[in-house]
């Protein structure tokens, strides 16, 4: 069984994800995540500390699901497409009210750069793990091809989030990837 401030986290999550970031009230997370009221404040006193707590435990969980998938082999470059659609498909699918949570909370974090320090380390775990994979599949210039991927994966995650949740995945994968490898 998971813990109180388990169970208000993705009570928090799931409040952001599907209502927005103004949707995140302490009383509104007891309720929603079945708690005697005041539980969420008992481990996040201020709105502020519920944000910071919500951005890490998203971090947390988004490398916990995706690290699995991630850290699988492959051989080459349909290899990589392959895995990185399932990733897409993951983060606009099972995972799309978080994902939207995600996206609530870089928003906000433009009002609170700390809010964003946790999903900052994430993402530069990833852009280090891209760029690494972009250089072994022979990236004639990684850093503007890592820039470029980055933006695709933002693009086609909101895309599916926000206007055509069944958009295929894999196709618009492999011209990307094929065009930032050139070829």
């Amino acid at each position: 069984m998971s813990s109180t401030r388990e169970r208000a986290l993705n009570a928090a999550v799931d409040l952001v994800g599907s209502h927005g970031i103004r949707a995140l009230t302490h009383a509104r997370v007891d309720a929603h995540a079945g708690l005697p009221p005041g539980s969420t404040s008992n481990h996040f006193r201020t709105r502020a500390a519920l944000l910071g707590g919500v951005a890490s435990w998203i971090a947390e969980e988004e490398t916990r699901d995706l690290g699995a998938v991630l850290a699988q082999p492959f051989d080459d470059v349909d290899g990589f497409i392959d895995l990185f659609s399932t990733g897409i498909e993951l983060l606009t699918g099972r995972f799309a009210v978080r994902t939207r949570a995600r996206y609530a909370l870089f928003l906000e974090a433009a009002a609170d750069p700390a809010l964003f320090a946790p999903l900052r380390a994430q993402r530069e775990g990833f852009e280090a793990w891209s760029r690494s994979l972009l250089v072994s599949l022979g990236a004639r210039d990684p850093d503007t091809a890592l820039h470029a991927f980055m933006a695709f994966g933002d693009g086609i995650l909101l895309h599916r989030l926000t206007i055509d949740p069944e958009a295929p995945v894999r196709p618009s994968v492999d011209a990307a990837v094929r065009g930032l490898l050139g070829g």
